[in-house]
């Protein structure tokens, strides 16, 4: 794998700006930490040297890693030790300087300059520290030998780097390994003392594998190994580095490299071996380009994208964000049987620090007989997910990798937001794809059993939810003019004095009540008068229980009454006490209610007796038709012959018949409304 620099929007460091810190007692030890200072910026050896150097900036554009350094220096003899505190709680990596010639400097460094700096700093957030031995001209052995036990026994000493200010010998490198101390620091990641990865390192790197795993066999193949370079490192591998790779694990690891791809026991071995070889920036640039801060923890920007929603909007998920999560069912879908089981709902949550999706989702979307998630039903919970809760939305992309997997800049590429409703009330057409019903009711109405109804349940197969396991809410597909749209259905809690914004804003409503209770219409009525009366809102009153006997209602008007007053469709009888699972029809004319309110239908019932039907019937008779296709023949041979539109016989049966039609229906209208 490539150790190429990670890409700048990618790199998590705070404010990105490193703050370099030189500790040491400057009339004490004269251990020539300002010379270093000064060596660096001039770059060479200053005559006159101050007690200490003013704060130095160094920009971006010419550090290694392109990000701005500031350089501190600290003296005794003219700072305060308020001063010195502050200055260790600013700092993103600490140089404790020493002088080579010089033991009791060595030993000042333990004895004092690291507890001191470890008093004032949080045990969970250690700065890293680099030692620094100066003055190597002035002898001719290494101080290595006397520096690393100590090294060994202070896990937050990154490195230790032997330099002379004076024939400018590493001073470069000791800038370098103190930024790289900040940006690609070992503790986070790795063990010394163990020699091992540590948990929260391989959790990560785990999410990693499995989210790059695009086929989940649990193997990196050469495919997935040259798109995962290709992601990180912004270029494929040859073939030849692929196989020395691969080679590496397998002298090293017996099950690193299985069919002849990369296991994730190879994976993690990789990553151990970078950074035990000090090549640490390979495994924090895979780590970045996932999305993974200093603490290895997904960062805000990341699972949570900025996106612009304005009021009176919806958000959808595009075909793009749907052709991802169906190849993440795809690849979890182990049986091919186009349902997820238990287990293969717990293998796609892997990568989430914890399980989005609760008992309650099998009865808030469509399932198997088995009560196992169905594709369709996958897909209706992340629709829901998405209209309900955007953010959270984004978050479960982002752990699936999402603008990983599809190169994009962020998860909202996935999102759709919609036009302004009122937009699409005055064009009379909308391109949204989902639609919300608020399901309002009385007590024992019905509610649940109409939103179970639309999931395919009967009332036998509702009787064995658990009561902890019920929904407010159940979604799934109709087809409306051959289009598929998304009903979502919502059913509000019976309160009538408290009703929220959220429990009136939708696109239609249903008032449930039950035809076996005398006082369940009277809820329906009185939210209707409340709520609704003068709302733009198409409603529609459902007569549950519709196989139980009817009876009378308490209301002064009845249902059927109070609908044509109000100028309503009658009252929609609905059960689910059936052998079979109940008819949809009822929630395809809520979806078309929904998406044409501006065109108010006429008619809903479907007996097929109502006035309305009748006259529509009326309408397509033969009789009608004949006329129809006489004329349409007329119009045609216009242009072909001029005598049949002479022709007074013609005319004359025309006229005839369509006053005997007009005549006819209006007759049967007066007697159907005079039976009525």
């Amino acid at each position: 794998m490539s150790t190429s620099q990670c890409p700048k929007k990618t790199c998590v460091v705070s404010d990105c700006n490193i703050i370099f810190f030189v500790p040491f007692s400057a009339c004490s030890a004269k251990v020539g930490k300002t010379s270093l200072i000064m060596s660096l910026v001039s770059e060479e050896f200053p005559d006159e040297v101050p007690l200490r150097a003013e704060e130095i900036t160094i920009p971006a554009d010419v550090t290694p890693e392109r990000v701005p350094t500031h350089i501190v220096d600290y003296s005794e003899a003219e700072q305060s030790d308020e001063q010195l505190y502050q200055e260790i709680s600013k700092a993103n990596v600490i140089c404790i300087v020493y002088s080579v010639n010089n033991k009791k400097s060595i030993e000042k460094v333990t004895s004092h300059w690291i507890p001191l700096i470890n008093d004032r700093t949080d045990k969970d957030s250690r700065v890293p520290l680099i030692l620094v031995g100066n003055k190597s001209d002035l002898v001719e052995h290494s101080s290595m030998e006397t520096i690393l036990p100590i090294m060994n026994q202070y896990q937050d000493i990154e490195t230790c780097v032997e330099c002379s200010a004076k024939n400018l010998k590493n001073i470069s490198e000791l800038f370098y390994y103190a930024q790289k101390a900040v940006l690609h620091p070992t503790g986070p990641l790795y063990c010394p003392e163990e020699k091992e990865l540590k948990p929260s390192c391989i959790k990560s790197l785990t999410r990693i594998f499995k989210v790059s795993d695009l086929d989940n066999d649990g193997i990196l193949n050469d495919n997935e190994l040259n798109f995962f370079q290709r992601t990180c490192f912004n270029t494929p591998l040859a073939p030849q580095a692929l196989e020395d790779v691969k080679n590496v694990v397998r002298r090293n690891m017996a099950d690193g490299v299985q069919d002849n791809g990369l296991s994730l026991k190879g994976f993690l071995f990789l990553h151990t071996l970078f950074i035990q070889r000090g090549r640490h920036e390979t495994t924090w640039t895979v780590l970045r380009r996932f999305g993974y801060d200093d603490d290895l923890e997904l960062t805000q920007e990341y699972l949570f994208p900025m996106i612009k929603m304005p009021p009176d909007c919806t958000t959808e998920l595009n075909h793009n964000a749907y052709l991802f999560l169906q190849s993440v069912f795809d690849k979890h879908d182990k049986d091919r049987d186009c349902a997820l089981s238990p287990e293969e709902v717990k293998d796609l949550f892997k990568v989430f620090p914890y399980m989005p999706w609760g008992p309650d989702v099998n009865h808030t979307v469509c399932t198997n007989e088995q009560g196992w998630i169905t594709y369709q039903g996958y897909l209706s919970q992340w629709t829901l997910t998405t209209y309900l809760d955007v953010q959270r939305s984004l978050e479960y992309l982002g752990y699936l990798g999402y603008s990983i997997i599809y190169e994009q800049e962020s998860q909202a590429a996935a999102i759709t937001v919609t036009r302004n409703k009122r937009i699409d009330l005055q064009k009379k057409q909308t391109q949204r794809s989902v639609f919300r019903c608020n399901v309002l009711g009385g007590r024992g109405s019905g509610k649940s059993a109409f939103l179970q109804a639309f999931l395919g349940k009967n009332l036998q197969g509702q009787r064995r939810i658990r009561d902890d396991h019920k929904s407010f809410y159940a979604i799934s597909t109709t087809y409306v003019y051959g289009q598929e749209k998304y009903l979502l259905l919502h059913e509000v809690m019976p309160d009538f004095d408290f009703l929220s914004e959220a429990d009136l804003a939708c696109d239609v409503v249903c008032l449930v009540y039950d035809v076996n209770n005398p006082g369940s219409f009277e809820y329906c009525a009185k939210v209707y008068k409340q709520y609704f009366i003068d709302s733009k809102t198409p409603c529609v009153v459902i007569a549950a229980k519709s196989d139980l006997h009817e009876v009378r209602q308490h209301h002064s008007l009845s249902p059927h009454e109070f609908c044509r007053k109000h100028k309503l469709h009658p009252p929609q009888p609905f059960t689910c006490s059936t052998a079979e699972a109940p008819s949809k029809d009822i929630y395809t004319r809520l979806t078309t209610m929904a998406m044409y309110p501006h065109a108010r239908l006429r008619c809903m019932c479907a007996s097929n007796r109502c006035t309305y039907c009748l006259c529509q019937n009326l309408l397509k008779l033969e009789l009608l038709r004949s006329i129809k296709a006489q004329l349409r023949r007329v119009l045609f041979n216009r242009h072909m012959a001029q005598a049949d539109l002479k022709n007074s016989t013609f005319w004359l049966r025309a006229s005839v018949g369509a006053t005997v039609f007009a005549v006819l229906g209006f007759a049967m209208y007066r007697a159907l409304l005079k039976q009525r």
